[in-house]
């Protein structure tokens, strides 16, 4: 992802050690001395998520067979329970922010931020659901996207491609390495860890977007009768008022809020 920089991240010592990185640099050689940051996406719309939502993705009828039929099989207690109970509609659900954001939505959120369509985007994250044509609009507005699956040679991939939990250490790195981090659900164990690592060692230089998806709910329901500045701005302002870091809540784990005096051995003036 830095093949195109002069320099190493702030966190590329933490992650692969000082020698590797420090090796790095020395083979970077002739490389164009322009610095080229990168955007890091965790996109959570894998199948699982979105049966298990019980939300509407606009895939119309064939859609919402799709994933009935794999909550029968993957989420048995959830079909009972929505055959036997009265659950929020999949409006309802998406109004009180309870869907997983779409790629399309995604796509919304990083161009009201201000990235731009020459970004470096790597794309984190297992089977996006609908694949290929569902990530047509991300990456047709960000054609420099790429994912581990396309980023490594087949030699460099295939020692991982059998252990799930290595193939999301090498997200772990992609998106904890990268100068800006967005994620799409905060619920998402890897986006929290990511997230809490770049808390604890970038020393507030290391910006992790954290959409607040009930905010946002509300402004993609109204987009197509507003002005773009003004879905900018609304987009920016629900982005701000999510982003702050606080203290550790009581009993939350210190790996996803490190923001605290047991893990950061911090005086009580700099937690403020």
């Amino acid at each position: 992802m830095r093949q195109h920089t002069s320099r190493s991240g702030p966190l590329d010592t933490y992650l692969v050690g000082p020698k590797a990185a420090e090796s790095y640099m020395k083979d970077k050689g002739n490389l164009p001395t322009k610095n080229s940051r990168y955007l890091a996406v965790h996109l959570r719309f894998e199948i699982d998520m979105a049966a298990h939502s019980l939300c509407d993705f606009g895939g119309g009828e064939e859609e919402r067979e799709e994933l009935e039929a794999y909550r029968e099989i993957h989420f048995p207690a959830l079909t009972h329970i929505k055959k036997t109970t009265k659950l929020p509609s999949p409006a309802a659900l998406r109004a009180e922010g309870q869907c997983p954001l779409t790629p399309e939505e995604a796509v919304l959120m990083l161009a009201a931020l201000g990235f731009k369509r020459r970004t470096p985007v790597y794309l984190a994250g297992a089977h996006i659901y609908g694949g290929k044509s569902r990530l047509s609009a991300l990456t047709s507005l960000y054609p420099n996207l790429v994912t581990k699956e396309s980023l490594l040679s087949t030699s460099e991939i295939t020692p991982f491609m059998n252990f799930s939990s290595q193939l999301a250490a090498l997200d772990f790195i992609g998106c904890a390495a990268a100068d800006a981090f967005a994620m799409t659900d905060s619920g998402s164990q890897l986006s929290s860890l990511v997230t809490g690592y770049r808390i604890y060692f970038g020393g507030g230089r290391m910006p992790s977007i954290r959409p607040n998806k009930r905010r946002l709910a509300s402004i993609f329901l109204k987009n197509s009768t507003i002005e773009w500045s003004e879905f900018e701005d609304r987009v920016r302002k629900a982005v701000r008022q999510s982003k702050q870091v606080h203290e550790r809540p009581v009993a939350r784990s210190v790996y996803r809020h490190p923001r605290c005096r047991e893990c950061m051995c911090t005086t009580e003036s700099d937690l403020v």
